[in-house]
């Protein structure tokens, strides 16, 4: 969450703002042009690919921390671009009413804690017992991430 706020709250040239706010359009047209059993399956495939590597240790964090960055950055593009301008903050705010944006935050962080704890376990020899664990967790994460993607495409 704070490196989406980091985001959301990062200045953005109005070139930037642009550039970004057209790539999301032509995102969501290609999302919209979909069928909602190809719109959840779209969201849950790069939902659950940016899950996937944060559970990576070392790289993941990193990942998934400029992942949910970037986030950000769009969702302050979007904000920027309209007419008047709407505050980014509000605008993320806003998400939280969303359940699938709670699924999503909840699984991405229990992918980086996870990726945290796999270099911890192993660093006290018990790191096969965390794989184990680390399995378990990509299954709850994809539980909620396909039931966030479905919700997703239903309120697109």
């Amino acid at each position: 969450m704070t490196a989406t706020l980091a985001g959301v709250l990062t200045h953005l040239q109005s070139e930037e703002i642009n550039t970004r706010n057209s790539e999301l359009k032509q995102l969501q047209t290609n999302v919209r042009n979909m069928d909602v059993l190809h719109r959840s399956a779209s969201i849950f495939q790069n939902n659950m690919l940016i899950c996937l590597i944060s559970f990576i240790p070392v790289v993941g964090p990193i990942f998934g921390y400029y992942a949910l960055y970037n986030t950000g950055l769009y969702i302050a593009a979007e904000s920027l671009a309209h007419v008047p301008p709407v505050p980014p903050i509000l605008v993320i705010l806003v998400l939280f009413i969303y359940p699938f944006t709670w699924l999503e935050f909840l699984a991405y962080s229990t992918a980086l804690s996870e990726s945290f704890l796999l270099i911890w376990r192993t660093m006290k020899g018990k790191g096969t017992k965390e794989l184990a664990n680390a399995g378990i967790l990509i299954l709850i994460c994809a539980t909620l991430l396909a039931l966030g993607a479905v919700i997703e495409a239903i309120l697109i």
